[in-house]
């Protein structure tokens, strides 16, 4: 079944959200992730890790340096995006998340969310966006190639009890069309 983007709504999150989004960025990790990070973090760890990540975030000071927002479909949450001014960044304002649930993927979502986060990025008075990708997360980083994104270094992280490698990404503001 087809649906029209106009059925999609965004809606800025706020603390009481904190459960929603921790339960959809662990069902994206869990879903994505898999063969990237162990399983048994995926299976035992990551909502808990997720809960706590997010009730810190939005609890903490500097809500105007960050914009959150949920994307919901026919009353269900289908994703989210976090954007955030960094103190002193070279590369700009840190996309930080996008997720969109599996059973939202490859309808617009993502794409909808990524454009809300260009706009607010815009009202900063900024002109360059980048994020981390997870190396090995194809999907990911073809989705983010093909909305524009190029690839500017890596840098080695831990997450989930294993040191990995982030791809750095880079989008210029003036290079869209939006």
């Amino acid at each position: 079944m087809l649906f029209a983007m106009s059925e999609l709504v965004l809606r800025p999150a706020t603390v009481e959200d904190a459960a929603l989004i921790a339960s959809i960025h662990a069902a994206s990790w869990q879903a994505t992730y898999r063969g990237l990070l162990p399983d048994a973090f995926l299976d035992n760890d990551v909502m808990h890790d997720r809960a706590a990540h997010w009730w810190a975030r939005l609890a903490a000071p500097g809500a105007d340096r960050r914009l959150v927002v949920i994307a919901e479909r026919a009353g269900e949450a289908a994703g989210f995006v976090c954007v955030e001014r960094q103190t002193d960044s070279q590369w700009g304002v840190l996309l930080d998340n996008l997720h969109a649930l599996p059973a939202h993927q490859g309808i617009g979502v993502g794409k909808r969310l990524m454009r809300a986060a260009c706009d607010w990025t815009r009202t900063q008075g900024e002109r360059q966006l980048y994020l981390y990708v997870l190396e090995g997360n194809a999907p990911a980083i073809a989705f983010y190639e093909r909305q524009g994104w190029r690839a500017a270094g890596a840098e080695p992280d831990f997450m989930g009890g294993v040191d990995i490698t982030a791809l750095r990404y880079i989008y210029r503001l003036d290079a869209d069309a939006t």
